[in-house]
């Protein structure tokens, strides 16, 4: 999603980013409007950022509640169809008892700024107009704007609270399932929910002519689909110790050794990141790509002068999710697996993404051998 995207700021210390597709829309909205005239095309736009400024708060208030309960958000994306707000979550605080709690109190967030946006700019706009009108059709219209204000929050604010997972009323509704069963059963069952709505929408805008409504229930489709294929996956990581998918057979590096002698010993083998290790001890990580681009610019030299030395181990008991954590929390790419201070295997993204579908698979037919 960031390589598709591009940084327009921070509020409260939060990444604002907004997806290349996103630009779709404004061309979209001016091409349809400027057949008309250039202020009806300046008013389409304005009502587009209107919307998308309320997408703004609504996730805003997802991350600052997430902050506050242990979740570090790292950014909000803003899509063509809305808003996700990504959250940071191997440097959450582990709250297993009341985490269903937290998720319902994130949730309920995002449309609760929306509601309160309405209700606030429809006072104002009641008490600063004479005679200002908000039931005046059509309610949401680029020719109405401070119109617009009060009721795209409201929409915003009303149609996040249904029970359509992945939608925010759908999260409540996993949070509350996940009380009496594991995050994968509680997220199946809102899926399952989740496509009852998003059938609905198509079938109504079918039958209405509606391609808002048939796109917003593909795309609630898809989104729960995405979502419950994540919770499967995570489910995964928490299952599988590294010492199932760890490499045993690879290569090690020496500091002594020059950058040409450790690119000629790269070129024998697949691997792309290697320990370096001083008799018995590991002393830092090195890539092959680091390695091409020291030789690069510098000419030859040693590996001890490009390697990295701030480095993540862990233990061949640890979990798949423990790896993942420690290798998003410093942009890792390989991860020595040690036992009692000796190092016996390493994981890397290469081989945890190769590990991960192999294991998917075996289980899943596992399970058809099960079921047969």
């Amino acid at each position: 999603m960031r390589s598709w995207s591009i940084p327009v700021g921070r509020l409260f210390g939060i990444e604002i980013r907004i997806h290349l597709t996103f630009l779709f829309l404004l061309v979209f909205v001016w091409g349809t409007a400027a057949s008309q005239d250039t202020p009806t095309a300046l008013r389409g736009l304005a009502l587009v950022g209107i919307i998308f400024g309320s997408v703004i708060l609504h996730e805003l208030g997802h991350a600052l509640v997430a902050r506050g309960s242990g979740i570090p958000a790292k950014g909000i994306i803003l899509l063509p169809i809305g808003g996700i707000t990504i959250l940071d979550e191997a440097h959450a605080i582990p709250d297993p008892i009341n985490a269903w709690k937290r998720d319902i109190r994130v949730a309920v967030a995002g449309p609760l700024v929306n509601l309160f946006l309405a209700g606030l700019s429809a006072l104002i706009l009641l008490a600063a107009i004479p005679g200002f009108s908000l039931m005046t059709k059509p309610l949401l219209y680029s020719g109405a704007l401070l119109r617009s204000i009060v009721w795209s929050n409201l929409y915003l604010g009303l149609f996040n609270l249904l029970p359509a997972y992945p939608m925010d009323g759908g999260r409540v509704l996993r949070a509350v399932f996940a009380r009496r069963m594991d995050m994968v059963q509680a997220t199946q069952r809102a899926v399952r929910i989740g496509h009852v709505f998003s059938i609905l929408f198509m079938m109504v805008g079918i039958l209405m002519a509606n391609w808002w409504l048939v796109m917003i229930g593909f795309f609630l489709f898809v989104g729960a689909q995405l979502e419950e294929r994540s919770a499967v996956f995570q489910s995964v990581l928490q299952s599988v110790r590294l010492e199932e998918i760890m490499l045993t057979d690879f290569a090690t590096l020496s500091p002594a050794d020059t950058l040409e002698d450790a690119l000629e010993k790269a070129v024998h083998t697949l691997q792309d990141d290697f320990p370096v290790v001083r008799g018995s001890d590991m002393v830092g990580v090195v890539s092959r790509q680091k390695i091409l681009e020291a030789l690069r610019a510098e000419g030859n030299g040693y590996v001890q002068a490009v390697m990295n030395r701030i480095f993540e181990v862990a233990a061949k008991q640890e979990s798949l999710a423990s790896a993942f954590r420690k290798l998003s929390a410093r942009n890792l790419s390989i991860i020595p697996i040690v036992d009692e201070q000796h190092l016996v295997g390493i994981v890397t993204l290469q081989n945890l993404m190769h590990s991960m579908s192999v294991l998917a698979e075996s289980r899943k037919l596992r399970r058809e051998a099960l079921d047969s």
